[in-house]
């Protein structure tokens, strides 16, 4: 073809940062802390659910309603009416996607147009920015910066939003934000007055707030989660985007949701049928059930929403552990999948040139793919170029994972050891 190939929307978003350094992982045979799954299977009753439904006959196999299975829209309506104080309409409340990837998309192919602007807060998952391009619209960036009164940070809480600067970047072209609580890659679950803040800004300015929560049940020492969706004021201007992979340790089924209100998700619905269409019957039919039984068991012992952070909390206390035992500064998660860690005490000589011109974390995670046989990921990846610079001593490990994979990396760094 001798005319131009590549569309113009889609210039300078093939670089992905999951496909680079999972793949450097894979040649070298890295213990995996840097992509965020677990290595560890469901809990059972959602496995069980799964087999059960592959056995329930052919429609099973089959075309489900295009816009979610209509039990799993049920239960989802059902379990998610109660927290957020609205009653959810499952069939024009709901889209039901793949994965919570998909419903983004969604989201920004929708409601983003050409010159729109849509405020980012930093670190953000680095999907958002290539999707409000792809949209035609403006990324604009805002970064949580690390709150210093006499002490060293040491928690996620203390990254904090200036009102101010918040409040400066919203102009007569924003058309969305977006937040993501628990953050990844830094953990912070946003507070109930940050929350609000965010949210007086939307109603004066008209905005719509686009809420990734995925990582909603992965609460720490005391921190809750609130959805912003529950704000007054705030329900009709509010995609808040979730995972079935994240809620019950089962990323490979790549079950997401957008749920806002119907006039919002009617325009979603319209992306979806153009692209996806349809997502798979029995991984739906089993995250229905997981919902059901955990409406039933909600707050209780017995509900794995009780479980699972339970449990995370001992693998990030481990990882922290080990972390400060090299002389690394870990920067301790309230919530999610993932802890970042402060390296500017790292002194290493980086000899691969190929990698010279890169951001310093790049750098350091290349090296101690390489050399050591540990992959985590660049903190700065989740960055906009404006603001990478002031973030590139920080790196990502993810603790979900077994604590033989953890107790290999714990090896690996005590005998690296942090050479002063």
């Amino acid at each position: 073809m001798s005319g131009r190939l590549l569309a113009l929307r889609t210039d300078g978003v093939d670089k992905n940062v999951w496909v680079e350094f999972t793949q450097l992982a894979a040649d070298y045979k890295a213990v995996n802390l840097g992509q965020g799954f677990p290595d560890f299977s469901p809990p059972k009753f959602v496995q069980e659910a799964f087999c059960e439904a592959v056995s329930g006959g052919p429609s099973m196999h089959q075309y489900t309603r295009a816009f979610g299975h209509p039990p799993l829209v049920k239960s989802l309506a059902k379990f998610f009416s109660r927290i957020v104080g609205h009653e959810i309409d499952p069939l024009e409340d709901i889209l039901v996607t793949v994965g919570a990837y998909q419903a983004l998309f969604c989201a920004f192919q929708a409601l983003v147009g050409e010159g729109d602007e849509v405020i980012i807060i930093e670190p953000f998952f680095d999907c958002y920015q290539p999707m409000v391009k792809m949209a035609g619209g403006k990324a604009v960036y805002v970064p949580l910066r690390p709150r210093v009164e006499g002490h060293a940070v040491l928690s996620s809480a203390d990254w904090v939003l200036s009102a101010e600067e918040l409040a400066s970047k919203f102009t007569t072209r924003t058309k969305a934000i977006v937040i993501n609580t628990p953050n990844n890659p830094l953990g912070k679950v946003y507070k109930t007055e940050e929350l609000q803040m965010i949210a007086d800004l939307c109603i004066k300015h008209d905005v719509l707030c686009i809420s990734d929560e995925v990582y909603e049940w992965l609460t720490y020492d005391g921190a809750k989660h609130v959805k912003i969706a529950s704000l007054p004021g705030m329900w009709e201007r509010t995609i808040t985007v979730g995972s079935a992979g994240k809620t019950f340790s089962a990323t490979g089924w790549k079950v997401g949701w957008a749920i806002s209100s119907g006039n919002i998700i009617k325009l979603l619905k319209a992306m979806h049928q153009s692209s996806v269409f349809d997502c798979a019957t029995a991984a739906q039919e089993a995250v229905a059930r997981g919902f059901e039984r955990e409406y039933e068991l909600f707050g209780s012992p017995e509900s794995y929403f009780q479980q699972l952070p339970a449990m995370l909390r001992h693998k990030r206390k481990k990882l922290a552990s080990c972390l400060e035992s090299v002389g690394l500064q870990p920067i301790m998660p309230e919530g999610g999948y993932f802890m970042i860690a402060d390296v500017s005490s790292v002194k290493e000589d980086f000899s691969d040139q190929s990698t010279e011109d890169e951001p310093y974390d790049f750098r350091f995670v290349k090296w101690l793919i390489k050399e050591k046989g540990l992959a985590t990921i660049p903190v700065s990846a989740f960055y906009s170029s404006e603001h990478r610079k002031d973030f590139d001593k920080y790196i990502r490990f993810c603790f979900v994972k077994e604590d033989s994979t953890l107790d290999a990396a714990e090896d690996i760094l005590r005998k690296w050891r942090i050479r002063k």
